[in-house]
C-alpha cells in the first residue's frame, strides 16, 4: 500500500500572504456575531451552523475567485469546487462552534492549501483573541509573527493530553483513548483547533482525537509540524485528503511513538 509522502519544497511567500488575508477578511465577520445571540441551525447530520460561519467562508471564497481562480476551494458550508485542481483551498471558518454559539474563545478558522492532495500550508486563526498559527512547508511555524515550537516533552507519563471530546471516540477507538488516558499525566476536553496551535506553541504536549473532516485537520499539521511537532494519523502516516479522520498531534517524535504504540496495542 503506498503511502501519502509530505510536501518538502516550499510554499511560496505569496501564497502564505494570500492565506493571512484570507484569514484577515473573515475575522471582522466573525467578531461581528461574537456573543450576539444568533439564531442556530442544523445540517443534515445535525450538527450546528450560523450565519457566521456561512458568511465567513463567502467572503474567503470571493478573495479566492478573485486572486486565484484556477485553485480549486473545498469549505464545510459550501462544498466543493475544481476539487481535481493541483493546488486546493480547504476551509473551515468556525472550527468549533458549539464553542463559538455558547461564548467560548477557543474556536477557530483553519485555513489549509492543499498541492496534489498533501497539505502545504495552514493557518488556525482566533479572531476574538487576534491569535493566529502560520505553517507552511519549508517555513518555521509562526505565532503572531514570532517563532513557536512545541514543549520538546519526550515522557507519555509526565504528558498533557487534549481531545475535543469523549463522545468523537466510539467502538475500538474508544478503547484505544481510554487506555492512553490512563498514562498520561493530565487528560482535558474541550479544545477544538485551539488546542493544536496551543501544541504547536509549546503549552500542550499531545492532541489525539477521531472522525475529523478534511477541514478540520488540513490546516494543522502544517502548523503543529513547522513547530516541531509529528501530526500523523493513529497508524502513523502523513496526512492527505483521504486520510480517515483519526489524528495524532505530538511534540516530540518520541511521544508520537509512545503515544501510538498505546493505542495500537496498549504496549
Amino acid at each position: 500500500m503506498n503511502e501519502p509522502a509530505r510536501l518538502s519544497d516550499p510554499c511560496p511567500g505569496d501564497l502564505i500572504e494570500l492565506a493571512c488575508r484570507l484569514a484577515d477578511t473573515s475575522g471582522p465577520v466573525i467578531r461581528s456575531h461574537f456573543r450576539t445571540g444568533l439564531n442556530i441551525e442544523r445540517k443534515l447530520d445535525e450538527t450546528p451552523v450560523t450565519v457566521a460561519d456561512r458568511e465567513a467562508e463567502a467572503v474567503m471564497r470571493e478573495v479566492l475567485e478573485r486572486e486565484v481562480p484556477d485553485h480549486g476551494i473545498h469549505g464545510e458550508e459550501y462544498g466543493i469546487v475544481r476539487g481535481d485542481a493541483a493546488h486546493v483551498w480547504v476551509l473551515d471558518p468556525i472550527d468549533g462552534t458549539q464553542a463559538f454559539m455558547t461564548g467560548l474563545p477557543i474556536f477557530g478558522t483553519l485555513i489549509a492549501l492543499a498541492r496534489n492532495g498533501l497539505p502545504w500550508l495552514g493557518v488556525i486563526d482566533q479572531p476574538v483573541l487576534s491569535e493566529r498559527w502560520v505553517g507552511a512547508s519549508g517555513h518555521p511555524t509562526r505565532f503572531n509573527g514570532n517563532p513557536a515550537a512545541t514543549s520538546g516533552q519526550t515522557a507519555l507519563a509526565e504528558a498533557s493530553l487534549y481531545s475535543t471530546s469523549p463522545d468523537m471516540f466510539t467502538g475500538a477507538d474508544a478503547a484505544a483513548f481510554a487506555r492512553l488516558k490512563e498514562r498520561v499525566r493530565t487528560n482535558r476536553f474541550g479544545g477544538d483547533c485551539y488546542q493544536y496551535g496551543l501544541v504547536a506553541s509549546g503549552h500542550v504536549d499531545l492532541v489525539v482525537e477521531a472522525g475529523l473532516a478534511t477541514y478540520d485537520y488540513m490546516a494543522l499539521a502544517p502548523v503543529v509540524e513547522g513547530a516541531g511537532g509529528v501530526f500523523t494519523d493513529w497508524e502513523g502516516r502523513p496526512m492527505s485528503v483521504k486520510s480517515d479522520g483519526r489524528v495524532i498531534a505530538a511534540a516530540t517524535p518520541a511521544l508520537h511513538r509512545a503515544a501510538l504504540g498505546v493505542l495500537a496495542d496498549g504496549a
